[in-house]
């Protein structure tokens, strides 16, 4: 036990932090295990003043929740003992926030519970949220790099795209790495560093920064280039592409074969897709706007790639005054009749006037 508890010997293979990072990586999965023990020996042995601690009403219900919690920080705790998957752990202990802060956020609305002590633990959780995704995603590689155990575990992405361009001008701009950054959207540099070897730069889930080297492991001019990560990379890559002549003679066609591990397992791949990031997401994508450089010199963006939030689909414009229209006033049909009916009166009496004249001349 002391040597457990020795700050500078954290060694043993029930607690070595499997991982190429080193000391930081190690303390943080020291904090990790204890963390994780120690809150859930408190939650299975005094479920009741865990509770009011949290600021949650001591009742039967609280209780046995709180000692199923207990139990699952337990197990965590023992996973992260056993030295093994230290990032799955992680992972698992990050769910288990999830479900915390969907807990406290429910036990706002509940009678008697005390807002205060709520607010305090749910900001305790945030905390504890950021420290697992941190540890899952650094400590994602820290099994041996191209292992067996660890290249079965690669996820697979496949993608292609056949560009209006000789195959031997594709073959030549793929090949020259220098040009991914024009049409791999997280991709911020490629350096080659001689011998087949380049130095990567992206940007991956949340805004994290990941660095690794590669090297092209074949290379068959026009026809197939294959490469892979080398040990230590921060995303354990390898892949290959193929030129073919596309059918009908319309250029070529270009298939990607892609196999990645984001760093954090499982929950690196869950994170990276919320964050709209994850490598298989970005395939098709990436070889969309290498077919839009080939064949017109640039990347045509949308509408929607250029707005950050929700918009219109077409913006409002600038409101265009009318120009005046005659309207004919409109015609007052009981005036109208009434004229009609006087003109007609007038025009019957005119008349009966002129054959009362005829009479009386007649007469004479």
């Amino acid at each position: 036990m002391q040597q457990w508890m020795n700050g500078d010997r954290w060694s043993g293979s029930a607690l070595t932090a499997r991982s190429s990072g080193g000391a930081p990586q190690q303390r943080l999965t020291r904090l990790g295990t204890w963390f994780s023990l120690g809150l859930g020996f408190a939650q299975l042995t005094m479920p009741g003043r865990m509770a009011r601690m949290i600021g949650v009403r001591d009742t039967d219900n609280a209780r046995t929740l709180m000692q199923l919690v207990g139990v699952r920080e337990l197990t965590a705790g023992l996973g992260l003992l056993s030295g093994r998957y230290p990032a799955g752990w992680f992972g698992f202990r990050a769910g288990g926030d999830l479900m915390d802060l969907a807990l406290l956020g429910a036990a706002f609305g509940g009678r008697g519970n005390d807002g205060g002590r709520l607010a305090l633990a749910t900001t305790m959780v945030l905390g504890a949220t950021a420290m697992d995704v941190l540890g899952a995603l650094k400590l994602g590689g820290s099994d041996e790099p191209h292992s067996p155990t660890s290249r079965n575990r690669l996820t697979p992405a496949t993608s292609s795209v056949v560009v209006n361009r000789p195959g031997d001008e594709v073959y030549q701009f793929w090949r020259d790495f220098t040009n991914f950054p024009r049409f791999m959207k997280n991709l911020e540099s490629v350096t080659m560093i001689g011998g087949g070897r380049s130095h990567w730069k992206a940007l991956g889930p949340a805004g994290q920064t990941f660095e690794w080297d590669a090297e092209m492991i074949e290379d068959r001019p026009n026809e197939l280039i294959r490469w892979r990560s080398l040990p230590g990379a921060d995303v354990e890559n390898e892949g290959s592409v193929r030129f073919e002549r596309a059918p009908g003679g319309r250029g070529t066609l270009v298939k990607v074969n892609l196999r990645y591990r984001v760093p954090g397992g499982v929950l690196g791949d869950t994170i990276a897709a919320l964050f709209g990031s994850a490598p298989g997401q970005e395939v098709s994508e990436d070889l969309r706007r290498f077919k839009q450089v080939l064949e017109i010199g640039e990347v045509m963006r949308s509408d929607a790639s250029i707005h950050s939030s929700m918009h219109p689909a077409r913006p409002p414009e600038q409101a265009v005054p009318l120009e005046s229209v005659y309207r004919r006033p409109p015609v007052d049909t009981r005036s109208s009749q009434e004229d009609r009916a006087d003109t007609s009166g007038s025009s019957d009496r005119s008349l009966a006037a002129e054959e009362a004249m005829a009479t009386r001349g007649g007469a004479r």
